[in-house]
Order: C-alpha cells, then sequence, then structure tokens
C-alpha cells in the first residue's frame, strides 16, 4: 500500500506564521485548497485553523467547503465558463473574471438565484494567462460596474503560472494605480488589490510590497513553507506538511542491465545500455504506486541512499545499491513531495489519505 500523511501541528504552525506576516503588513487573505482536490478530511483541517476564506478551481470543491462550513468566503479562481455559472453562483460568493460576456451571464444567473456576486476583475502584467488587457481595463469596468447583483471588489493578477514571469514592485504598483485610476473616474470604491499568490511573498518579507496591495492568494507556501522566488525553505516555516510512504512488495538483487531484444516500453522510452555495467548487480524493490498515482520525477527520496529507476503504471521501481539500511518486503520507503508530486498523490483515489 502507499498512504500520504499531513501533519497538522505543521500546517498550523506554516498557517500562524504567514497570518502573522500579513497581520503585520495589513494584507487580508484566502487560503488556496485546489492542491487538496476536495479531500474533506483536509478540508476541514483548513477551516479548523479559523481561515475564513477558501479559494479554489473546480466548484465541485467549493461546494463541499460550503456543506463543512458555510460561512467561510469562497472563491472560484479561474474564469468562470459559461455551461457553469449556475454552479458557480450558489457555491462561489467571489470570482476570478476577465471576459465582460461571462459577467455579464454570471450577472442574470445572480439575478435568477436572488444572491449578490463578487467579482475580482484580473489585469493581464506580463505573464500571458489570464488578464484584461490594461489599455481596455477602463472600457471594461464601465461595462461591468453597474450590472445588477454584481459587486467589483477587487482588481487582481497572477504572475509565474504560465511563462515564469515574476511579481515586481513595478508591476504591482502599476496595478494600485488602475485601481485608483478607476475609483477616480467612476467614483467607485474597489476594495481589494489581489495581486498577491505564494511568488510575491518574498517581495512582502522583504518589505518591498507597494502599499496599496492588500489582499494574497496562498497555497504553495503554506503547504511547503517555500520561497518560490530563491527556491528555498523560508526560515521558521515547515517544507514537510506532506510525506508519502510507499510500501516494498518486492526486494531481489538483480543485474544491473535487462536482457533481450529492447524496444520502447509503454511510456515510449527505449533503455540505453551502458556495457561498463554488464555482469554487475545491485537489490531492487519494488514501490506499490505507480505513474497513475505520480511522476516519479516529482518526489524526493527522503534517504538519499537509493534512486529512483523508472516506473510503470503501478509500480516504482528503485535501486538500493547493496541495500545497506537493510531493507526488506513490507517495509516502507518515504518521500518528500514537489508541488506538482503532491497534487498528482492528492488527486489519485488509490492513495490512502491520513492526518496525523
Amino acid at each position: 500500500m502507499a498512504f500520504l500523511n499531513l501533519y497538522r501541528g505543521k500546517l498550523k504552525s506554516n498557517f500562524e506564521f504567514l497570518k502573522k506576516e500579513f497581520e503585520e503588513n495589513d494584507v487580508s487573505w484566502g487560503i488556496v485548497s485546489k492542491i487538496l482536490c476536495g479531500n474533506r478530511m483536509y478540508l476541514q483541517e483548513l477551516i479548523n485553523m479559523g481561515t475564513n476564506e477558501i479559494h479554489d478551481s473546480r466548484i465541485s470543491n467549493l461546494a463541499k467547503i460550503k456543506e463543512l462550513n458555510s460561512d467561510v468566503q469562497t472563491v472560484y479562481i479561474k474564469p468562470p465558463s459559461k455551461r457553469n455559472l449556475g454552479d458557480v453562483v450558489k457555491y462561489a460568493d467571489v470570482s476570478l473574471n476577465s471576459e465582460l460576456n461571462t459577467i455579464k451571464w454570471i450577472s442574470e444567473e445572480a439575478v435568477k438565484q436572488n444572491r449578490s456576486h463578487k467579482i475580482i476583475i484580473m489585469v493581464e502584467t506580463g505573464d500571458l494567462r489570464e488578464g484584461v488587457m490594461g489599455d481596455h481595463l477602463l472600457d471594461f469596468y464601465a461595462g461591468v460596474f453597474d450590472l445588477p447583483n454584481i459587486e467589483v471588489i477587487g482588481l487582481g493578477t497572477n504572475l509565474n503560472c504560465l511563462n515564469g514571469v515574476l511579481p515586481s514592485a513595478d508591476k504591482l504598483i502599476q496595478l494600485s494605480l488602475y485601481k485608483q485610476i478607476i475609483e477616480l473616474k467612476f467614483n467607485k470604491k474597489i476594495p481589494w488589490v489581489s495581486a498577491g499568490t505564494s511568488v510575491t511573498i518574498p517581495l512582502m518579507l522583504r518589505k518591498q510590497l507597494p502599499k496599496g496591495v492588500n489582499h494574497f492568494r496562498i497555497g504553495e507556501t503554506l503547504y511547503f513553507g517555500v520561497d518560490l522566488v530563491e527556491e528555498k525553505t523560508i526560515e521558521g516555516m515547515h517544507d514537510n506538511v506532506f510525506e508519502l510512504f510507499a510500501e516494498i512488495i518486492e526486494m531481489q538483487e538483480k543485474p544491473l542491465l535487462p536482457t533481450g531484444t529492447l524496444a520502447s516500453n509503454p511510456q515510449g522510452e527505449v533503455t540505453e545500455i551502458d556495457e561498463s555495467l554488464y555482469g554487475q548487480s545491485s537489490f531492487r524493490a519494488i514501490l506499490d504506486l505507480g505513474l497513475l498515482d505520480v511522476d516519479p520525477k516529482y518526489l524526493l527520496p527522503d534517504d538519499g541512499a537509493f534512486e529512483i529507476l523508472g516506473a510503470s503504471s503501478d509500480m516504482i521501481i528503485i535501486n538500493l545499491g547493496e541495500n545497506p539500511k537493510n531493507y526488506k518486503v513490507g517495509d516502507l520507503i518515504k518521500f518528500q513531495l514537489k508541488y506538482m508530486g503532491a497534487l498528482a498523490i492528492l488527486n489519485s483515489s488509490y492513495i490512502e489519505k491520513r492526518v496525523v
């Protein structure tokens, strides 16, 4: 078997670290839960910590949050699809938007459901994912602000999500200026400049965050304690909130090289032969998880004494060399996870999820 541990104390510690930093900088924030893939037990952990705002990119996950605690403000963090708007209005208090027609449809649906729906208008600042071009922003807002049952509560942006463009003080100042221009022109108040995801935290920690930025959407740094700019763990945070354990289901000494005529494996890979390894052997272990669960490149062996040789749909094979730690069948191998590895494991229904 294989299972994933979430360590409650470490998650809570990371939460309190971030909460303190945001309070000191007078910034509000919400937790991005999409990595949890709608796991009710893990979502409840977020709620139990005291968060009052949770963001997700799947409406079904926001519906679960509302079932667990209807008082939590839910935020849908990708442009809504037309065919999904009924559920968006029903389960999301706020949504991020960059298409005028979509906002008009949301308005119609909100009127139909007799609900008020809040929106954050996303602005393009260089990473070329979602966002209204700055030159069009005034006209865009003019078509939105007086729609029935719609409240514009912020301008936002995404950086480092597609092309790796990093946030900068200049980019965030520009977003704050857009807010000021709109407020002056239309005599409307826009409460949030939501320019912060995890990649923006280093600017805040270095006291370089422009004053106008007052809202963050945080996922990766909460779960992994990571400074995404320097690619290192932030001092005072935990990088091992999640740990993956996989059981050894076969352990045998085998040749280092395969024998026979070689062709492509199911992944389209052809093994390259290093003839210097002929006649040599090592202890190889097969683990009870595979490509259906995670790409091995996102796994970080907790024990540096082995290497990952490859994987098939349901098994991962590791090279233990001479097996100096005397691993045997039934033992557990522990891994740390990169973000995309954790996302895959949490999305796999074959991996047991635990809270410790």
